[in-house]
């Protein structure tokens, strides 16, 4: 015998030397016996159940999901109920004495008795042999074989029936009897040389291959059986037990287990995709295919020669985008990478609003991993020069440094530093307005109250409440901003940040550029919320986040109660009157105020869509 052990078994050649070694390496064996030496010599050193041993500890260790046939296609002949199980069904004994098994009556000295009958005229082409097996069967026989067997798309019982004037039990009986004719042909020496091609095919096809890969596989795939009119690898199809043919793949065993397992290699974030396809290939796809089979994977993308995972959150997404391209890059390149129906919108706030990104310049984000200053502005980072120069600055070096490093022109850099905010302390010098000149700062002004921010209104108990009419990048998870005045009622400042616990999960509020509120999605997942609706929330002292939950308001009703129903007041009211008085208390005005200043005050705000419903 001249066979070595990855003759015999195939996943064996797949799998990586580096795998294989540390299970299979014996002191008494050169390196690589299991392909260095035959198989008789490596069981007459060491002995055939070492060496079945070997074998079914790799079986189960890196290939526990193959049938048992597809890892030794001889086990089909000698174990053919068996064959179709797994290492991992079977447990390592039970698989080790298979395999001895078929080693052992392999290596049987042969018997000085009659000869073995073989196959007549081997040269034979295949499409012949097989149309042979077809031949001495009637037309009807043929007719189910052709049309519900081996056909892309199988006739149904009751059709065959039909046509035939038979019942549906006599076709299923003629089917069984066609399969049983096709399994004694095939343990017979006529069929030698096709079983013998398709234990190459298994070597070819390794674990994962397009389909069309089988057609193309050799010539005479293609080549039409006279018998029943089909190509024939349609018939060679059905001999490969194990695979499974998914979205146009052919996989051995399950195709779910399969892209499960090739989600895992890449689990860790982007690889290389030259080293992507050689990880792939230890799985048993063909390095030619690999590319392929990465792309065909729910979950993992190609992207600029690398493999990512590539989940569902935009987040995610927008976080192998910058890994792969390991720089920084604006909000409009990374839409354009993802190239998805996400909306620039939706992108710029879940960069503002996940710890994960840093924005690194006016247009520009990063990972937050990759270290750096955050950019938080021009004014904010304008505070921060005077900061690190111990509470006052000279201007021209302010500008120098930050038109040094960011994408800011010299003309904004000394606009906001001659306007408020800051003040100036001798020429050309400015420090933080309201600071001591050691730097100290006084609690946060915003510059509107918020008594003065639109959408924002006080209960009864002296709470302030923001309302947040439901759209559509809500509903999908997208962070929001929040009003300055609002923000600063929270008790937050420029560069802080406020977690606000839900039942369904933390809030995030962050204030870099401008006060952002992250994803509600949860919140609005509990109430079954819809585009149109309203949201109030604010924060209790104990960092709990309130809410309050308003459908869209009824058709009809009258323009008052639309106005107080923004306000989140749904009682009736007696008359016009009353309702401007509690339109007036949540705005922050006395029950004197009248109606011109209730007005007044709700232009101020930037409140058009109460107005409109007011007259106003």
């Amino acid at each position: 015998m001249n066979l070595s052990l990855s003759d015999l078994a195939p996943p064996v050649r797949w799998t990586s030397p580096g795998q294989i070694a540390p299970i299979v390496e014996e002191p008494q064996l050169p390196e690589a016996w299991w392909q260095a030496i035959p198989l008789d010599r490596a069981c007459a050193i060491v002995s055939t159940q070492t060496v079945a041993g070997h074998l079914a500890d790799l079986a189960v260790a890196c290939w526990g999901h193959l049938l048992l046939g597809d890892i030794l296609p001889l086990v089909r002949f000698s174990d053919p109920a068996e064959a179709e199980r797994t290492p991992e069904s079977l447990g390592k004994d039970v698989v080790q004495k298979l395999f001895a098994g078929v080693f052992e009556r392999l290596l049987e000295p042969p018997e000085a008795a009659e000869p073995v009958p073989v196959a007549s005229r081997p040269d034979r082409p295949l499409p012949e042999m097989i149309d042979t097996l077809f031949g001495a069967l009637d037309d009807r026989q043929r007719a189910i074989a052709r049309d519900r067997l081996y056909a892309a798309q199988r006739a149904t019982l009751d059709e065959l029936a039909q046509r035939f004037s038979v019942t549906r039990e006599r076709i299923r009986q003629i089917e069984r009897d066609l399969r049983d004719h096709v399994e004694a042909w095939l343990s017979g020496p006529a069929a030698v040389a096709l079983v013998a091609h398709v234990a190459w095919l298994r070597t070819r096809l390794g674990s994962a291959v397009p389909a069309d890969d089988l057609q193309a596989a050799v010539p005479w795939h293609r080549t039409e059986l006279r018998t029943l009119g089909i190509p024939a690898w349609r018939f060679v199809r059905t001999l490969l037990t194990g695979y499974e043919q998914s979205d146009g793949w052919l996989v051995a065993g399950g195709a779910d287990e399969l892209r499960e397992k090739t989600r895992q290699l890449f689990a860790d974030g982007p690889r290389p995709l030259g080293e992507a396809v050689s990880m792939v290939a230890q799985l048993g796809v063909r390095e030619d295919v690999a590319e392929r089979w990465i792309l065909a994977v729910p979950q993992l993308r190609v992207l600029g020669q690398h493999v990512v995972p590539w989940p569902r959150s935009i987040n995610e997404k927008a976080e192998a985008v910058l890994a792969v391209a390991g720089t920084p890059l604006s909000p409009e390149e990374i839409q354009e990478r993802i190239g998805e129906d996400y909306s620039l919108v939706g992108i710029r706030n879940q960069l503002t609003a996940d710890d994960r990104f840093l924005r690194v310049d006016r247009n520009k984000y990063g990972l937050t991993r990759w270290g750096g200053d955050e950019y938080l502005g021009i004014r904010e980072m304008i505070a921060r020069e005077i900061e690190r120069a111990g509470g006052e600055a000279s201007v021209s070096t302010i500008v120098t440094n930050l038109t040094s490093r960011y994408d800011v022109s010299e003309s904004s850099v000394r606009a906001y530093s001659g306007g408020p905010g800051f003040e100036r302390t001798q020429r050309g010098w400015i420090r933080v307005a309201g600071t001591s000149p050691s730097g100290e700062a006084e609690p946060y002004q915003p510059r509107k109250d918020v008594s003065l921010t639109r959408r924002s209104f006080r209960s009864r108990d002296g709470r302030w409440w923001h309302r947040v009419d439901i759209n559509a990048e809500h509903l999908r998870g997208s962070g929001s901003p929040l009003p300055t005045g609002f923000a600063a009622y929270l008790g937050m400042a420029p560069g802080g940040q406020l977690t606000a616990s839900a039942p369904s999960g933390d809030v995030v509020i962050s204030w870099h550029n401008q006060p952002t509120m992250g994803s509600i999605r949860n919140v609005l997942a509990e109430v079954k919320a819809s585009e149109g609706d309203h949201v109030f929330l604010t924060v209790s002292d104990g960092g709990e986040l309130l809410t309050r939950y308003l459908p869209a308001a009824p058709v009809g009703m009258p323009p008052i109660n639309r106005a107080l129903y923004l306000f989140g007041y749904t009682a009736p009211v007696s008359s016009e009157m009353e309702g401007l008085r509690l339109i007036g208390a949540r705005i922050g005005l006395p029950d004197t105020a009248t109606r011109e200043e209730i007005l007044g005050r709700l232009r101020e705000r930037g409140d058009r869509d109460i107005l409109g419903f007011l007259g106003g």
